[in-house]
């Protein structure tokens, strides 16, 4: 810090500017004079993608790992396994003289919709928290940085650069914050990317609420705050908002209006100064790694088959899988002969090898007959030649794989889907293979949900196997033939239909606005809440074997919130093969003052087990487990009452429910005020002191006047109608019976509960 603080005090105005504004796409401007290195950055949440010459934004990047993109990694369920990617990462990085890697990326997956999809981890913000973190401290535990993105509300590629995401404070606060709270509490980035769009009216690079007084005051983020490449609008104003870095560069007018900006005594020096601070800090730091050599890419290759395994998802089996030795298997799909590993835009890696699905499938039927036909174009025409192909290579086989990826035109950065289906060509070459082959599985590759209503009746299986990277051919094989048994558990809801979704009436916004109405209710929360069913529920995922759970506990049957909860269960293999089990705590609260989801996943653990084999899963429960933020406290609250605790193995699928009853330790101030209604006085403890005897007069009052009996006097509810109106109103009923103004009881009220805070 000694060194940072006296290179600071020597620094020129023009070279602080120069720091704080990218010397070229890929790195920030070193200052010779100073001793000062330049900082080389690079996508690749899933991959490093970095190009020779740093002044070249688009050219070809040089090869490394793809692993697979985040919905699968997400779909791992596994941390450790998410934390040992991190680190290969972190070794390419080195090998290819990168200093931070800009990912991960854990924006919620608002809508299936989303372009952008396959780079975020789940509609989920405890798992995507989770992983994330892992990630982080995988990566930096080699002395590599990482960039959490985009920050915040990125959740949409229409307008994505100018869009304003319209949103509540607690919305914000429970569903699109937490994974980056998680992740910069528990991993420290080095650094955090905002976002290109709006919060709220203002632009994430210009906002100093969401930069400086959340992300660095409240959560202590100590790294420095990089602008997406080109989300700066002006610079002063992102630097004054806290924005610390501008990328890409070069940009002389923008250092200049800094320059000028501080001069002119617009911008206060010390705010420049503590970017300045933040980035210096970041510089030095990558230093200490010594960068170059080379990576292991054959071990690195084999990880990222492993992750593959690890996510792909079983939705679908009716015993057919793993595949046996068969006489002949029809292999359909382009698919099958062109692996499709990866998405679109700045995440696109240069693999250094890539897995084919047909080869990888013959390595491990060497004796069974393999017949290839396309099934469908590569682009959007639809040609009946290929399915009649397809169908009679199906007819004469005993198997029929169906290999279907979801095309790029459809599905990349920068531009949302227009619906959840496959193409027209794809859904026709499945419906006429699986009416003349009833033994057809369906492998899918994408990046975000599907629709299958049309089509997955006629199947055998559906194996989904996300976006998977460049050894995902393998990790295919592997799964088809039960070499590594299924373990995925999906890390967002399938729904059945597009309408059913619950952005389905705000997305994607227009005239320069989206509107987040559907609330804190997004993705399995929204149909819990309205009993909607779906096609594979959030943490759903099949296996080869079977598994049961026994003895569910909690360490405590009335506890307090600050000291948690353990909550454990024991989970037994009864099938005959090795396998992997996802054990998933949900919690839902009985009673609240302000409407909660029906249930919220808030712990996980992956068991890998043997047959017969038993393991004890213990899981803890902090107190944000417990709590929900509210609005008007502003602050992450509890309150006393009873939880059920849900251990699943997915959010439809709850085995076991254990009911506790928890201590709030909170004292929260009170908050009536002239506006309140008399339901609320009388269930704030408080309130109901001071209020308790008038409240009674007042009853009796009622209770003469209209009648005591529901239907009688005006021919209803009398009290349940005034409990609904401000006290201020009922007392302006009864003005002439009180000696003082309803204002002044009102205020004299007051009075009394603030002297009881």
């Amino acid at each position: 810090m000694t060194k940072v603080n006296d290179l600071i005090n020597i620094m020129t105005i023009e070279e602080k500017a120069a720091l704080c504004t990218g010397a070229s796409p890929w790195t920030t401007t070193s200052i010779e004079r100073l001793g000062l290195p330049e900082l080389t950055v690079s996508d690749g949440p899933h991959g490093v993608r970095r190009v020779a010459d740093v002044n070249d934004f688009i050219a070809a990047s040089l090869p490394a790992t793809c692993f697979p993109t985040a919905s699968c990694m997400a779909s791992t369920w596994d941390v450790d396994l998410i934390h040992t990617m991190g680190q290969a990462l972190a070794e390419e990085c080195i090998a290819l003289k990168v200093d931070v890697v800009l990912g991960p990326g854990v924006n919620m997956k608002r809508t299936p919709l989303g372009g952008r999809n396959f780079e975020y981890y789940s509609e989920d913000p405890y798992l995507a928290g989770q992983i994330a973190a892992c990630f982080i401290t995988g990566v930096q535990s080699k002395g590599v940085g990482t960039s959490l993105k985009h920050f915040a509300v990125n959740n949409q590629e229409f307008q994505r650069l100018t869009i304003s995401a319209e949103i509540d404070e607690r919305t914000l606060r429970e569903v699109y914050l937490p994974a980056f709270e998680t992740a910069v509490k528990k991993a420290k980035p080095w650094t955090v990317m905002c976002a290109y769009n709006k919060l709220n009216g203002t632009y994430c690079s210009e906002n100093h609420r969401l930069l400086v007084d959340i992300l660095k005051d409240e959560w202590g983020f100590e790294g420095f705050v990089v602008s997406d490449w080109g989300a700066v609008h002006d610079r002063v104003a992102s630097l004054k908002g806290g924005l610390d870095l501008e990328m890409p560069g070069p940009r002389e007018r923008r250092v200049k209006a800094v320059v000028d900006a501080v001069r002119s005594g617009a911008l206060v020096e010390s705010v420049l100064d503590e970017s300045v601070r933040r980035i210096l800090n970041i510089v030095f730091k990558a230093a200490e790694t010594s960068k170059g050599g080379s990576f292991d890419t054959a071990a690195h290759h084999a990880l990222a088959r492993r992750i593959a395994t690890e996510g792909m998802v079983l939705l679908k089996n009716n015993g057919i899988l793993p595949l046996k030795e068969h006489q002949h298997i029809a292999v359909i799909g382009r698919a099958a002969e062109e692996a499709h590993f990866q998405g679109g835009g700045s995440s696109h890696v240069n693999p250094t090898q890539v897995d084919n699905p047909f080869t990888e499938l013959r390595k491990l039927a060497a004796n069974t007959e393999l017949t290839y036909v396309e099934g469908y174009p590569a682009g959007t025409a639809f040609d009946q030649v290929l399915i009649n192909r397809a169908v009679e290579a199906a007819h004469t086989a005993d198997v029929a794989l169906l290999f279907i990826a979801l095309p790029g035109f459809i599905e990349s950065e920068g531009y949302d889907r227009a619906d959840l289906d496959l193409t027209p060509q794809q859904v026709a070459l499945i419906k006429a293979v699986t009416a003349t082959q009833p033994s057809s599985v369906v492998i899918l590759n994408n990046g975000a949900p599907v629709v299958m209503n049309e089509w997955i009746d006629g199947t055998a299986a559906v194996l989904e196997a996300w976006m998977m990277g460049q050894a995902g051919g393998g990790a295919i094989a592997d799964v088809l033939y039960g070499k590594v048994n299924p373990s995925g558990r999906l890390a967002e809801t399938f729904p059945l239909r597009l309408v059913d979704t619950p952005t389905h009436i705000n997305f994607p916004g227009g005239n320069g606005e989206v509107r987040y109405g559907e609330g804190i209710f997004i993705g399995y929360r929204y149909y819990d809440a309205k009993e909607i069913p779906t096609q594979f529920p959030f943490g759903y995922g099949m296996s080869y074997t079977t598994f049961t759970y026994k003895n569910p506990k909690v360490s405590a049957a009335t506890f307090r919130d600050v000291d948690g909860l353990t909550v454990s269960v024991d989970v037994t293999n009864t099938g005959k093969v090795a396998g992997k089990e996802v054990v998933q705590v949900y919690v839902h609260d009985q009673e609240s003052g302000l409407v909660r989801p029906p249930k919220e996943l808030k712990a996980f653990a992956k068991v890998e087990l043997q047959p017969g084999e038993t393991k004890t899963v213990a899981l803890a429960l902090d107190f944000r487990a417990f709590a929900y933020y509210h609005p008007a406290y502003k602050q992450w609250i509890t309150e006393d009452g009873e939880f059920d605790i849900l251990i699943g193995v997915s959010s439809a699928d709850i085995r076991y429910t254990q009911t506790v009853t928890l201590k709030s330790t909170l004292e929260l101030p009170c908050l009536l005020n002239r506006e309140s209604t008399l339901r609320d006085w009388m269930e704030d403890p408080r309130g109901k002191r001071v209020l308790g005897p008038l409240f009674q007069q007042m009853t009796a009052q009622m209770q003469a006047a209209f009648g005591g009996g529901e239907g009688e006097g005006v021919g209803m509810d009398t009290m349940g109608f005034l409990m609904q109106m401000p006290l201020l109103g009922v007392l302006h009923f009864q003005e002439r019976a009180q000696l003082m103004s309803p204002e002044d009881l009102v205020d004299g009220f007051l009075a009394q509960v603030s002297q009881g805070n």
